[in-house]
């Protein structure tokens, strides 16, 4: 079974749940039971992948299903119905409450809720909706268990598409337009289960103009994915990411205030301005895990203090789980965000071929002066008259100049004239020497 876990602020009242759980396979005295005693080999259990294989680590799953829905957060596995903590009102989570445990006692609908904060102030029908959809899928997932054989996917959601208006639809959309027939059938039979207000606005796009190219995404991915971005003010963010975390670099760049204004004035607004931008970026290009924000050095305190609030302010916007801490005494921010999936960067390049991901090569120079101690380790096992060096063209040309003397020396080394091929076949750092 695939498909993503609810977000945080859907987990309210499950954590409880969960360490009962705990206490209860752990024994009386609460020690872990050891996964021989849980799971014997050729057992058939039902698992959902909760985070996809990210680099070297592979995917994780788990056992406590939970399945998202426009307004709950179905939980087969435990017996227990919670409300978002950012839903307030006491009346309101009561209602919510009711109408739930109402249509569980109706139908024999066993299994957990977790009410998501979209839920407040939603009409009965609408939350009847989701929890017969539940009813549904779970039913059809039994079924598919009984006759299919492990390994098998029982369930996965029908397309991103699908999943973004699920969780993203709101009164703001203007219009939604989809250049594919049968994905455009499936968003609108979504959009009339859940806001059928909205269905008027669901578009087929039909023109043979790529739609990407039409309302300027292409741009915007193309921008994702180059390392600087540019701020309006003039000044710029480097965005580099490793294995280990992700470094965000800000420069005032061609920004420097006004003639009158202060130094630290300058600084602090184009902070203020970065800020907003990095947490755009992170959004945008969906990064995880460590991530370091260099910012300019501020002196005054009190200027630290309103930019790191600037920080918090804005990751509240983000619907992913992040934390920021501020590293005072070099002017460091650091942000740890949850990380489900892989990054934008990560899904739509590779590793350059030629540099294997290093992302630089060894200069001309540096590979000459390889050859030549190469030369002399094998100078004496080299019989002929004369040596063929092949190499890529542009070491062949700097052997040829820059590098003669180098090139001059490589000849006495071996007593013997040596003959310079190029080769565009062969990579800038690989040499080939034959005797003759």
């Amino acid at each position: 079974m695939q498909g993503a876990p609810p977000n945080s602020e859907d987990r309210s009242g499950a954590s409880g749940e969960a360490r009962a759980q705990r206490r209860e396979l752990g024994g009386v005295q609460g020690a872990p039971p050891k996964i021989e005693d849980l799971l014997k080999e050729g057992q058939e259990i039902l698992v959902q992948v909760v985070k996809e294989p990210l680099g070297t680590k592979g995917a994780r799953l788990t056992s406590h299903v939970t399945m998202p829905g426009r307004f709950l957060v179905f939980m087969p596995t435990v017996d227990h119905v919670g409300v978002s903590r950012k839903i307030e009102s006491r009346e309101e989570r009561a209602r919510l409450r009711g109408i739930v445990r109402e249509f569980r006692e109706e139908h024999g609908f066993t299994g957990g809720v977790i009410i998501r904060t979209a839920a407040s102030a939603r009409s009965k029908d609408d939350i009847v909706s989701d929890l017969a959809y539940f009813h549904q899928i779970w039913t059809e997932i039994h079924q598919r268990m009984e006759t299919r054989r492990a390994p098998a996917v029982l369930f996965q959601e029908q397309s991103l598409v699908t999943k973004l208006l699920r969780d993203l639809l709101t009164e703001d959309y203007t219009a939604i337009r989809i250049d594919h027939e049968r994905e455009h059938r499936r968003v609108v039979a979504l959009v009339e289960r859940i806001m059928p207000n909205l269905l008027p606005r669901v578009k087929l796009y039909s023109k043979e103009f790529p739609i990407f190219d039409e309302y300027g995404v292409q741009g915007e991915i193309d921008k994702a994915l180059r390392p600087k971005v540019w701020l309006k003010s003039g000044g710029y963010l480097v965005i580099n990411q490793t294995e280990a975390l992700v470094a965000i670099d800000v420069n005032t760049g061609r920004y420097v205030g006004k003639r009158t204004g202060r130094l630290e004035d300058t600084i602090v607004k184009t902070n203020l301005e970065a800020v907003k931008e990095i947490v755009r970026q992170i959004r945008l290009r969906d990064l995880g895990g460590i991530i370091v924000l260099d910012l300019i050095d501020m002196e005054e305190k009190k200027n630290r203090q309103k930019v790191f609030q600037e920080v918090e302010k804005e990751l509240r916007k983000d619907r992913s789980p992040s934390k920021a801490l501020q590293v005072s005494d070099f002017g460091l921010v650091i942000v740890t965000r949850k990380r489900v999936k892989q990054s934008l960067e990560r899904q739509l390049t590779e590793p350059c071929p030629y540099c294997s991901g290093s992302g630089s090569i060894k200069s001309a120079s540096t590979i000459c002066a390889e050859i030549l101690t190469e030369m002399k380790k094998i100078a004496s096992e080299l019989e002929g008259a004369g040596v063929i060096l092949r190499v890529n063209p542009d070491i062949a040309r700097a052997l040829k100049e820059e590098e003669s003397a180098l090139f001059r020396d490589l000849q006495q080394t071996l007593g013997r004239p040596v003959t310079i091929k190029p080769d565009t076949h062969l990579h800038h750092e690989q040499f080939d020497l034959m005797a003759v």
